[in-house]
């Protein structure tokens, strides 16, 4: 493959990616071969090549005579892919304990004040904001972008998964809390501290979810859909 048509395909992937990762492309989603070609200006060969490599991250389902199609998982899936989350925000937590900058420190705090503020008014869709962006930080104080890009690829993966962890004030509080352990334990720099703070922060939101699934109706064997 031609080196120019490669650098090509790539861009494109990447910028599909980023708006899958973003939530700018939720599960279900449809991807208009037309509109990429469009939006991108190229021909379909580098846009097909960037799609099957998106089929093969895990982020793309390619379906016969439907297209592409913003992968979905199911109950089953999303349960899996909790339990290997908690492990690998654990291990970002541990990380970010040794690694950290005063800069990130300073970012940090403010990410913390940020969901304190959305505590106090009780405001789920902002304190969802601020979670992500406190979690976020963390991964970039991690220093190790292979366990970043894991991170933030399977939860795109999850995210068609309708949010409902921050319906409840009290889980928004009991998460509040949760991240004050887990930021203290990391600003005094300690790696086992960090790390078994994240695993009951992450694993306590995962019980939550997995007591509302239960709750649904259905078997818990099909596919998610798309959130909207």
């Amino acid at each position: 493959m031609p080196e120019d048509k490669k650098s090509l395909s790539d861009t494109i992937r990447a910028a599909i990616e980023q708006d899958i990762l973003s939530g700018k492309l939720p599960s279900g989603t449809q991807l208009e071969e037309q509109q990429l070609l469009a939006r991108f200006n190229v021909s379909r060969t580098p846009v097909r090549e960037a799609l099957i490599q998106l089929e093969s991250a895990g982020l793309v389902d390619l379906v016969p005579r439907q297209g592409a199609i913003v992968a979905s998982i199911s109950l089953r899936e999303y349960v899996a892919m909790s339990e290997i989350l908690v492990q690998l925000e654990s291990l970002s937590a541990r990380l970010a304990a040794r690694r950290i900058s005063p800069p990130q420190r300073k970012a940090m705090e403010a990410a913390l004040d940020a969901c304190r503020a959305a505590a106090e008014q009780a405001d789920g869709d902002a304190y969802r904001r601020a979670n992500d962006a406190f979690h976020h930080l963390i991964y970039e104080a991690s220093c190790n972008d292979i366990l970043s890009r894991q991170i933030r690829t399977m939860r795109a993966r999850m995210r068609g998964m309708r949010d409902l962890r921050f319906e409840k004030p009290a889980r928004i509080l009991a998460s509040l809390a949760e991240h004050e352990q887990v930021l203290e334990a990391i600003l005094r720099g300690s790696e086992d501290d960090a790390a078994a703070a994240m695993v009951r922060h992450i694993a306590t939101g995962g019980d939550v979810y997995a007591d509302m699934i239960a709750s649904m109706p259905g078997d818990g064997a099909g596919r998610t859909r798309a959130r909207r």
